[in-house]
């Protein structure tokens, strides 16, 4: 059984879990966004607009960070 052309079977499943470390970040920005518009009784409308803008806001801030920490 040759192993030629494979990734090390450890280096996969870090970069699956930093990926989905990564989507998790985004998300909790995301909801945490849209969570305070509904502690705020804000409409359905504006709820929706603060999980996005909270999505591009967390999607920011992790390209920020990616990039001091790699630079």
């Amino acid at each position: 059984m040759s192993r030629r052309g494979r990734e090390p079977s450890g280096s996969s499943g870090v970069s699956d879990a930093a990926t989905q470390l990564k989507v998790a970040f985004v998300l909790l920005v995301g909801l945490s966004g849209g969570l305070v518009a509904f502690q705020g009784e804000a409409s359905p409308v504006v709820i929706v607009a603060a999980i996005l803008g909270g999505i591009v806001a967390g999607s920011a801030l992790l390209w920020y960070l990616i990039w001091i920490t790699t630079g």
